[in-house]
């Protein structure tokens, strides 16, 4: 039998005593270890690299040899129970979990947290949590070395977010701090941190929840046109809006750029299904346009003032997805421009014929695999006497090019 202890945010250690008196074998990190009287005998492992811990676990179990394992907090939370779980067997477990240090980060701001997003930045990419933490008003974000909350404030910038830096949980060297991201990134903190909030303070007490974790996905997309307000109707309308959609694949933890944004109901689109975006729009009007839409939705959208491509050299970041509204002569240096820096897709919806081919090649000389569709269709509209007739929309050029994966690409988790 293997157990795993939690310790370190609440009052565990006698738990973790308790486990250890008989163990032949106890693994854990240095704090863990140097926090309980091991038994004499019994051989210790202070964690690093978790494969070699793992094959000495494995031999204590081949010999039914009792083993405990001491981590931080709930260990079934990001934590090391899944690794053991997989290797032995969830059957083979004992788990006595604390209070994780995400639930005592926000016991200790006074805030509920059932509608709270956590992302671990422990070991992973940095940019996914900040992608979420630009998305969401309420982020616990479990940190690691490289990735704590100088480099999250950094990465930030000015976000309207506030940072509540969580180190120490639990022992007499406890400190929480409220800072904002530029004081973060201002900082060493040390390796002390637990976990940081970031919350956009205003909307931090949301609604009664049902479901806990993120705000549940909208049941629908590609909404109508007088969801959105708009001129002239100079918006995308909702058929072309859903084959974009589903060719740039919004979702928690990416970054997309509504370019040319207009009204900026792509942009809102792609922010109600969860990733962090950035809409860029020449004409100041529609910047405020897209910032009431975005409120009238209960989104975040960041809007930049500004005429592409010259305006995305200001975005710092490279997006997983864009889409390209609008036309111009300037279209082709704007696809190229965000096809260069596209991680994953870029999306380009035309009306005009002549600019297809020029966007075409923009899309497949930056190394993207492009495919296209001409959109034709026919809304039902009433006529006098009771009867319909079909109303035709404009056609529209919808062109995409998708990043191919590189060959020693593994499956992303």
């Amino acid at each position: 039998m293997i157990t795993v202890v939690g310790t370190g945010t609440g009052t565990g250690a006698p738990t973790a005593a308790e486990a250890v008196a008989g163990a032949a074998l106890v693994v854990g990190g240095r704090r863990h270890l140097e926090s309980v009287a091991l038994p004499g005998g019994a051989e210790r492992i202070v964690l690093g690299p978790l494969a070699p811990a793992l094959d000495a676990v494995a031999e204590y179990v081949a010999k039914e040899a009792p083993v405990v394992v001491l981590a931080s907090g709930d260990p079934g939370f990001f934590g090391i129970v899944r690794a053991l779980a997989e290797r032995f067997g969830p059957q083979r477990l004992e788990v006595r979990p604390e209070v994780s240090s995400v639930a005592a980060a926000f016991a200790r701001a006074g805030l509920p947290w059932d509608d709270a997003v956590v992302v671990s930045a422990h070991g992973r990419e940095l940019r996914t949590a900040v992608n979420v933490c630009r998305a969401h008003p309420k982020t616990a974000v479990l940190t690691g070395p490289g990735a704590g909350p100088a480099e999250l404030g950094a990465a930030l910038g000015d976000a309207p977010r506030v940072l509540v830096v969580a180190s120490a949980l639990g022992s007499a060297r406890e400190r929480v701090e409220r800072v904002t991201p530029a004081e973060a990134a201002a900082r060493d903190w040390g390796p002390a941190v637990s976990v940081v909030l970031c919350l956009d303070e205003a909307r931090a007490l949301g609604p009664v929840r049902t479901v806990a974790g993120p705000p549940v996905r909208p049941g629908g997309w590609a909404l109508e046109e007088s969801a959105f307000a708009h001129r002239d109707s100079m918006i995308t309308k909702f058929e072309v809006r859903a084959l974009a959609l589903a060719r740039l694949g919004p979702r928690p933890g990416d970054l997309v750029w509504d370019v040319g944004a207009g009204s900026g109901s792509v942009a809102v689109e792609c922010a109600r299904l969860g990733a962090a975006v950035v809409a860029v729009e020449k004409a100041a009007d529609g910047v405020e346009r897209i910032r009431a839409n975005a409120a009238a939705h209960g989104v975040d959208v960041r809007a930049v003032h500004g005429a592409a491509p010259g305006a995305l050299d200001g975005l710092d970041d490279d997006p997983d997805a864009v889409f390209v509204g609008g036309g111009g002569r300037e279209l082709p240096a704007v696809v190229a421009a965000c096809a260069r820096r596209a991680r994953r897709a870029v999306v380009v919806a035309l009306a005009a014929l002549d600019r297809v081919p020029a966007a075409r090649e923009a899309l497949t000389a930056a190394g993207l695999d492009c495919d296209g569709v001409l959109l034709q269709s026919s809304r039902l509209a009433p006529l006098p006497g009771d009867v319909t007739r079909l109303a035709a929309t404009n056609p529209v050029f919808l062109l995409w090019g998708v990043r191919p994966p590189a060959h020693d690409e593994g499956v992303v988790q």
